[in-house]
């Protein structure tokens, strides 16, 4: 590829680290304050954000959450807590400690975030020592009429792509409904499951109600689809010590008669729950924008209003 390394870092903004030739720049990873507290990272510049880059210096503030040092089911010890002792790099009893971007190094009996320093060391919000695996369902469908037809942009002529999304109570940021993958859950289950209670609102359900989901689900779900990237995520809760990774998956309803009839009720982390057209003006959580650009390449949907400003592969 003869991409700059300015283009290539937008269009692929998580995955830099495996291409040694190109910096790799955290954003969201380096913001302060830490999300949900007043801790502010220590300032890491941009040329000291990779750990090849030698830093006697560096002086990360420690921080975990008080909700992840309680215990609960979905968080880790401590690593110097008696009896506890990860298998890192590998599958852990039902606790899944790979990462989609392979082997992560071990310091002092931490693993390091492979995409470099972020000014902070624990794990903030996040269960997991290293990958915290999730997963995010990009539900999608054209954008039509009342008749029917699909609706084209005026400016390109691109047909419009949606996609259902949830505007997130922690932070009020539209997102894709997803969500952590449970130890010992297939990522295929996590997907539908996500979407069914972030989305559908499928906890609040009784059981009829919920089978009646499942079952218009299961086609959409079965379906053939579009797996949009598996990796690492620049995420605002990502620490030294501790890192997000997702699988986005796309579901397309090409006809829209699955979606159509699928009461849309946010549930679970979303505070509302919607149809929203796509286009690069759209501000969405973590890397979320990005998943969404590689879904309207897939289908040739609209995207940019000014071929100009977009990069070229």
């Amino acid at each position: 590829s003869n991409l700059s390394a300015d283009c290539w870092s937008r269009l692929h903004p998580v995955n830099m680290f495996n291409n040694y030739n190109v910096k790799f720049h955290h954003s969201k990873a380096l913001t302060s304050p830490y999300p949900g507290s007043h801790i502010e990272r220590s300032h890491v510049p941009e040329d000291k954000v990779g750990w090849l880059t030698e830093w006697k210096d560096y002086n990360p503030v420690e921080y975990t959450a008080k909700a992840v040092l309680a215990g609960p089911s979905w968080a880790d010890p401590q690593i110097n807590d008696e009896g506890f002792s990860p298998k890192f790099n590998e599958r852990d009893g039902e606790v899944d400690r790979k990462s989609l971007n392979g082997l992560y190094v071990i310091e002092n009996g931490r693993p390091r975030n492979p995409a470099g320093r972020t000014g902070l060391t624990g794990r903030g919000l996040l269960g997991r020592w290293g990958p915290n695996h999730a997963a995010d369902p990009v539900v999608t469908r054209w954008k039509r009429d009342g008749r029917g037809n699909k609706v084209a942009h005026p400016g390109t002529g691109k047909n419009i792509l949606q996609f259902v999304a949830i505007k997130r109570r922690d932070c009020g940021e539209w997102a894709i409904p997803g969500g952590m993958v449970d130890p010992g859950e297939k990522i295929t289950a996590t997907l539908k499951r996500e979407f069914e209670e972030e989305a559908l609102n499928s906890l609040q359900k009784s059981p009829e109600e919920k089978a009646k989901l499942e079952k218009q689900l299961q086609k959409l779900f079965s379906q053939e689809h579009f797996v949009v990237y598996r990796g690492y995520v620049d995420d605002p809760r990502n620490t030294d010590n501790a890192w997000m990774e997702t699988e986005a998956v796309n579901y397309h309803d090409e006809t829209g008669e699955t979606m159509d009839n699928l009461p849309l009720e946010a549930g679970d982390d979303a505070g509302v729950v919607k149809w929203v057209d796509i286009s690069e003006k759209l501000e969405l959580y973590a890397s979320h924008s990005y998943f969404i650009k590689l879904v309207t390449e897939k289908w040739g949907a609209h995207w940019s209003e000014d071929p100009g400003s977009k990069c070229h592969e």
